[in-house]
Parts: C-alpha cells; sequence; structure tokens
C-alpha cells in the first residue's frame, strides 16, 4: 500500500478532520486524524494493518508491543498478520505499564506498533516498559507519522504526513477564538 493510497482511504472514511483540536500531546492543529474510521470498517483496517506488517516484517519479532487505547487494534492486526504474540501498556495511576499478565522479557523481540505518531509520547512510553523488562525491540511502525517526533529508534511509517502542530499559548487559531475540540484517547 502506498502512502496516497493510505491518504486517500484517510479522506474517503472521512478520517482526516479540518478544524481546531487539541491533541493527546496537549499541542493544538487545524488537522486531526480520527483513525477509528479506518478501524471501524474491518477489511479497511485488515488492509492498512497488514501493509504496516509488511513494513515490519523483516525485524523477526516474537511479539508486538502497542499503546492503549489508539494502538490495540492496529497491533493485534499486525500481530496476527507476523504470526506473534500481540500486547499493550496501559497507563496504570497514571503510569504505563504491563497489566493482564502481559509479560515480556529478555528472549522477546518486541515491534512497537502505533497508529497516529505525533511527537512520540507514547511510543517512548512503551519503549520504556519493553526496555524495563528486558526484551529487545526490533522496530517501530505506525500507520501516519504526523509531527516531528524525535525517537532513539527508525521509525516505519505508511504515511508521513507533516501537519501543522502549535503550542497552546501560540496557537493562531486559539487567537482567533476557533472554538476548541478534544477528540484524542490520552489523557494524563
Amino acid at each position: 500500500m502506498t502512502s496516497a493510497e493510505v491518504l486517500t482511504l484517510l479522506e474517503q472514511r472521512g478520517a482526516l478532520l479540518t478544524g481546531h483540536f487539541k491533541l493527546s500531546s496537549g499541542l493544538h492543529s487545524d488537522r486531526f486524524i480520527q483513525k477509528f474510521r479506518i478501524f471501524e470498517d474491518p477489511p479497511t483496517a485488515e488492509s492498512v494493518c497488514g501493509a504496516l506488517a509488511e513494513l515490519l516484517r523483516s525485524a523477526d519479532a516474537s511479539v508486538v508491543v502497542s499503546a492503549a487505547v489508539g494502538g490495540i487494534l492496529p497491533g493485534y492486526i499486525v500481530a496476527r498478520r507476523l504470526g506473534v504474540r500481540d500486547i499493550f501498556v496501559e497507563k496504570e495511576a497514571g503510569t504505563p505499564v504491563l497489566r493482564r499478565g502481559f509479560s515480556l522479557d529478555e528472549r522477546d523481540r518486541a515491534v512497537i506498533v502505533e497508529d497516529v505518531m505525533t511527537t512520540g509520547k507514547s511510543t517512548s512510553e512503551v519503549v520504556e516498559v519493553v526496555k524495563q523488562k528486558g526484551a529487545r525491540i526490533s522496530a517501530i511502525g505506525t500507520i501516519v507519522k504526523r509531527g516531528n517526533a524525535t525517537l532513539d529508534f527508525p521509525v516505519s511509517t505508511l504515511l508521513d504526513l507533516p501537519l501543522a502542530d502549535y503550542q497552546p499559548d501560540a496557537c493562531p487559531l486559539c487567537r482567533r477564538g476557533l472554538p476548541l475540540e478534544d477528540p484524542g484517547s490520552r489523557r494524563s
């Protein structure tokens, strides 16, 4: 699947929104990617996440690790396509952890799967959990990279879509008085 095809799917599914949004990172933007519009259609989710799995196949993973909530569905589909376990990191008292009996150890080769990456904060949290458990990170993959995330690992992406992000105190949309929407899933 090409970047152009991913962008077309986002547009066709109504997943690329325009307005004034507060992102999960706290930044503001005039664009928001509502990835669940892709995930609500199983054939589209299978196609997109299957393409991400192919990008990550050479990493020789033994487990896929993603961040709750947005990464759970793509993580599952990628893991199924790669034929490996699938687990996710979630917050407990504000701290990212493995719960539900999930575990990792030094034998594991983890592929971290993200849905939409802006600053890389969620991905960094997953990286830290994986490293704390002694597992090796084989690859990181995301459906859309929309920001300038800087991680210690290369990121494979289906669509690199740089979009404007603003600090809240420097947001031109706020200065224009546009109503702020908060559609993200990650909360502190």
